[in-house]
């Protein structure tokens, strides 16, 4: 399943959200979501402990300024990309 995240993690229960990802689930930031991608924050030490991959949305990093401070454990993506993950997944769900 992919998982798209478009708030801010400071205003989503990424706890909650972790609990419904599965082994082999993907998650794709986009729009203010970018910000858990931050290193050394507590929203990216909780993304990279669950079992899913993570990718953020490239143009929404570039857009907030923030390509410098984002984490090597997470894949930053392009819209073409973004638009792969969709057809690679059949159910998604957004946060």
């Amino acid at each position: 399943m992919l998982h798209i995240l478009q708030h801010s993690p400071f205003q989503t229960d990424l706890e909650s959200l972790l609990r419904c990802v599965k082994h082999g689930d993907e998650l794709l930031l986009r729009q203010d979501a970018v910000i858990a991608a931050l290193s050394g924050t507590r929203a990216l030490d909780l993304l990279l402990a669950a079992p899913i991959s993570i990718y953020a949305l490239q143009e929404d990093i570039e857009a907030r300024g923030i390509a410098a401070q984002i984490s090597t454990g997470i894949g930053q993506v392009s819209y073409t990309d973004f638009v792969r993950l969709t057809v690679k997944h059949e159910q998604q769900i957004s946060w």
